[in-house]
């Protein structure tokens, strides 16, 4: 007579639960890995794209080590070579002083890349929080955020920065400060927009149902799903805030002579266009293509980081 089948022994509730939480896990992380290789591969693809991030990279190298391989200092001033036009000695040639403007191009990237990074981390910071909290709350709070928002959109950038200077004084440290103070605006708004999208979803429903506190809500739950645009924003506020550096210094506002700015640079050199036209078009060209870069960059990351326009 045959025995019966001796049923298999019943699984633990740990038992059961592990599989599902190795599985859990190792989807998230090929998740994630798909969507960094899905974001490189739209940058790769994109020529333009790939074409800012070179320029970015290129200029970014030479505000770290440039001036390490600098041949002569920013101030350095050889009377006897005055407007001398590219060289060997000079390859950029010489300024009205006799300066070489190789070197002032060298350190006046380090001074722009630094204006560009305290003026996105300002706004960026400032407008993230704001936003955030104007797009959570509603009511009263957003009305008033939006409005003052509405209120610096209203004036001018450079009458605003040059209003603020004129009332703070005149240094590059006000002048970071005077052009962050308008390009907080724009992040408020974006901001603001996507935290209106996020907290909608569900998630955020049931963080808010079981009583998470507010800075827990924007730091876990909303922020990390709005970076998307924040990044976009950034790359183009960045290449924004070096142009407008440059151009208040071409006004002689923020960096001073002789400190190498590119504005400087070429407000400076701006009477010797006929004599040496070297002086101010190769910071000019400097500027232009640093600022090209970064917005190249920016519509690529915006491509990249938008499933809607991936292809």
């Amino acid at each position: 007579m045959a025995q019966p089948e001796k049923s298999a022994p019943a699984l633990t509730a740990t038992e059961r639960a592990a599989p599902v939480r190795t599985l859990s896990s190792m989807t998230a992380v090929e998740q994630r890995t798909t969507r960094r290789t899905g974001i490189l591969t739209v940058i790769l693809r994109q020529r333009l794209a790939l074409t800012g991030a070179v320029i970015v990279v290129f200029f970014a190298m030479l505000a770290l080590f440039g001036p390490l391989v600098a041949p002569h200092g920013p101030t350095e001033q050889f009377s006897a070579d005055r407007l001398q036009s590219p060289s060997i000695d000079y390859p950029f040639g010489t300024d009205e002083f006799g300066r070489d403007i190789f070197t002032r191009i060298l350190y006046g990237a380090r001074i722009s890349f630094q204006v560009g990074i305290i003026v996105v981390g300002i706004a960026g910071a400032t407008g993230v929080l704001l936003g955030m909290f104007a797009g959570y709350k509603g009511g009263w709070i957003d009305n008033i955020i939006v409005l003052l928002s509405d209120v610096i959109f209203a004036f001018p950038a450079v009458l605003l920065a040059i209003a603020v200077i004129t009332m703070l004084g005149n240094n590059l440290n006000n002048a970071i400060l005077a052009i962050s103070l308008v390009y907080i605006p724009p992040f408020i708004r974006i901001v603001r927009g996507a935290t209106l999208t996020v907290r909608n979803t569900a998630y955020v429903e049931a963080a808010h149902s079981v009583g998470v506190s507010l800075p827990r809500m924007m730091g876990r739950h909303i922020f990390p799903n709005i970076t998307a645009p924040l990044i976009v924003q950034s790359s183009i506020s960045f290449a924004f805030a070096i142009l407008s550096e440059a151009g208040l210094s071409f006004l002689g506002l923020g960096n001073k002579a002789p400190d190498p700015s590119w504005g400087t640079m070429v407000s400076g050199s701006y009477g010797f266009l006929q004599l040496a036209p070297w002086a101010a078009i190769i910071p000019g060209i400097a500027i232009a293509l640093t600022v090209l870069g970064f917005n190249l960059l920016g519509d690529g990351l915006r491509d990249a980081l938008d499933p809607r326009l991936r292809t």
